[in-house]
């Protein structure tokens, strides 16, 4: 801990008139350092000049670099806000304290605090004492950090100090670890904390940076996300770094984010405009081509496999050329065809971010890959997509940090096709499991919005649902707080058996789902639900299980049979003869009885000779032949206004009609 210096109370002139954000303006402290009225340590940043970002190595997001100048001083907290500050303007925060077992003392960092929390404690900061309080900017906040130094870390190309190695790694709920302030050795400057204990909010919507000098900057004009610095305890030494940007949405809260005071007028640099829209959020540069030419819903039809992820080899963010995954299709309303995906070096990595692509009406080939959605530094787990009438909804998972194990849900919703959104907003706020979506996203017959959520992290587990029965205002689980079933033949539980749920409304109103993993008896499990989701009846399918890199789909047609597809390692289809063929890997079948029979099965495969493709994701590459299809991937499937079904995996786009799946295999 440091040591407290006696304390030096400073006259301080008031000035009655009120600064451009509302926060009262004053005369500054003067000399080095300040306490105030709660006893919060300041020290002076006198103006300077650095170079912002990372030429280097870090992320994509810190380059490029730019010099940037501070042309006025301020004043700094040498230490994050404590729970006993924070608590002298919200004492009902005192409730959090040691949730998940973090923060729990008076001098341990604040936690679960959004950004708007934070700016208000320094309103009524301001407001108690006549001095102008707020969140520093990102620049103000890097410019202390660094303290005069150009390394990784204000201690040089290294944190070795145990301080600094608070649970060092990747976690979904973390072991608790002391947040106490003040314990890690402080920079030139005395401000201590700034490489870990808890990340830090500024004042800035986050936004790529841009070239040139820039004067006292403010950050983008708008935005979805508020930007944090200085990293936190239980992640990765390289988020902890001076250059290293994170963020997230306002409204969030975790047990990695805290916050420090800044005092002085707030800079006067102009915001950067919001940010140019990435390809996929653009409309067609000229007009509109030609509405494509009515498929004859009477005759076959199959297209495809048609790339839809394609992004440059050597990738490294943005968008990442090694691994693309688990997808989400829908028809906009305009006629386009949206493919959205995670891009990321690692599954469970903070750098996994959403990108797309479009089809565009009337086009043969799909857009390059463009980014779609990312919050900074959080894992983005995983995207789901729905279009009802003019409306496409955007459902995806909001990591507290990395792996898919601690998210809330977040949805956006676009009017126009998929070229503006909405701002982001928590339909599911508290960071844990059931809150990973699926690819099943529908309205029931009386109204209800239903959209599938993994309940574990692993590969069996179990499935949960969010509902809203408000048009998406609000949302619950049904499953919540309820215990984990055993997935076996004639049980019954609050959950559907397996991860990644493929589910469907029933005309009879029951909800029908099929899963991954929690196998019965060597099948596919298959779960019921005659009550609206609230408990869930389990039985053997007939259907073959599937196990990584697989995720089967579910989907009533406009023509009224069920479609499935899924995977299968060997299975038998009859020929055109009616002669039994072993096949193996993609195929599709349907269900005239509403779920009790599934009679007609066909491969997905354009029946051509062999030939290998590239299925990207955990697929690889494969042969395509009129016996073998793709072997596995994440399936997401939509059926377009001329009944065309869209089925896509991992990379690859398949489109077929109801008669050319009725059409026996060649």
């Amino acid at each position: 801990m440091f040591k407290r210096p006696k304390l030096l109370w400073l006259v301080v002139a008031l000035v009655a008139s009120t600064g451009p954000d509302g926060i009262p303006a004053a005369s500054m402290p003067q000399g080095r350092d300040f306490v105030n009225s709660l006893g919060m340590k300041f020290v002076r940043i006198a103006p300077g000049t650095f170079l912002m970002g990372s030429a280097e190595g870090g992320d994509f997001d810190e380059r490029p670099v730019h010099r940037v100048t501070v042309s006025q001083p301020f004043y700094l907290g040498v230490t994050e806000v404590t729970n006993a500050q924070y608590e002298r303007f919200d004492a009902s925060h005192r409730a959090l304290r040691g949730k998940l077992g973090f923060s729990k003392a008076d001098d341990e960092a604040v936690v679960f605090v959004d950004w708007r929390q934070a700016v208000a404690f320094c309103r009524w900061l301001s407001a108690q004492e006549g001095l102008p309080y707020r969140l520093p900017t990102e620049a103000e906040w890097e410019y202390a950090c660094r303290a005069g130094t150009a390394t990784a870390y204000h201690t040089g190309p290294r944190l070795d100090h145990p301080a600094f190695l608070k649970n060092v790694g990747r976690y979904d709920i973390p072991p608790p670890v002391s947040l106490a302030v003040g314990c890690s050795p402080p920079n030139a400057w005395g401000l201590y904390d700034m490489h870990g204990n808890v990340e830090e909010w500024c004042l800035d919507w986050y936004g790529p940076y841009e070239p040139g000098d820039q004067v006292d900057p403010v950050g983008r004009a708008d935005g979805d996300f508020r930007v944090t610095r200085g990293g936190s305890h239980s992640t990765t030494l390289e988020y902890l770094r001076s250059a290293n940007r994170s963020g997230t949405l306002p409204e969030d809260k975790s047990w990695l984010i805290g916050f420090r005071v800044a005092i002085g007028p707030t800079p006067s640099g102009n915001p950067l405009p919001p940010v140019e829209p990435p390809l996929c959020q653009r409309p067609t540069a000229s007009k509109p081509g030609p509405a494509p030419q009515p498929v004859d819903p009477a005759k076959p039809y199959f297209v495809g496999p048609r790339v839809y992820v394609k992004i440059p080899p050597g990738s490294d963010g943005p968008l990442f050329s090694k691994h693309n995954h688990d997808p989400a299709i829908v028809e906009c309303p305009n006629g386009d065809l949206l493919a959205v995906w995670y891009t990321c070096r690692t599954e469970a990595g903070r750098e996994l971010g959403l990108a797309a692509s479009r089809l565009r009406r009337g086009a043969a080939e799909w857009d390059p890959a463009s980014p779609f959605w990312d919050a900074p530094d959080r894992n983005d787990h995983a995207p789901a997509l729905w279009c009802e009438g003019r409306r496409i909804y955007h459902f995806c998972g909001l990591s507290a940090a990395a792996t898919w194990g601690n998210l809330a849900v977040v949805l956006r919703i676009s009017d126009d096709s998929g070229f503006t959104w909405s701002k982001a907003r928590l339909i599911a706020p508290e960071h844990g499991r059931r809150h990973q979506p699926v690819e099943s996203v529908f309205r029931t017959r009386d109204g209800t919005i239903v959209l599938a959520c993994d309940a574990v992290p692993g590969g069996r587990g179990g499935t949960a649902l969010l509902m809203s029965r408000d048009g998406g205002n609000t949302w619950f689980d049904p499953g919540e707080g309820k215990p984990q079933p055993e997935f076996r033949q004639g049980a019954s539980g609050a959950w559907i058996a397996g991860i990644h749920a493929a589910v469907a409304e029933l005309h009879d109103g029951r909800l029908l789902a099929f899963g991954r993993g929690d196998t019965i008896a060597g099948r596919m499990p298959q779960s019921v639900s005659a009550d609206g989701g609230r408990t869930w009846s389990y039985s053997a399918s007939p259907f073959p299980p599937i196990g990584g890199g697989q995720r089967a789909v579910l989907l009533r047609l406009a023509e009224g049979p069920l479609l499935f597809a899924s995977f299968a390692a060997t299975m038998d289809l009859p020929d055109a003869s009616g002669k039994p063929r072993p096949v193996s890997g993609l195929f599709a079948a349907l269900s005239l009885d509403e779920g009790r029979s599934w009679p007609i099965r066909k491969l997905i495969t354009d029946g051509g000779p062999p030939r290998e493709l590239d299925g990207g994701g955990n697929t690889g590459r494969f042969t395509l032949s009129r016996d073998s299809a793709e072997p596995r991937g994440y399936l997401s499937v939509c059926q377009d206004s001329q009944g065309v079904i869209h089925l896509i995996s991992s990379k690859l786009h398949y489109a077929f009609n109801l008669a050319w799946l009725k059409e026996p295999q060649r």
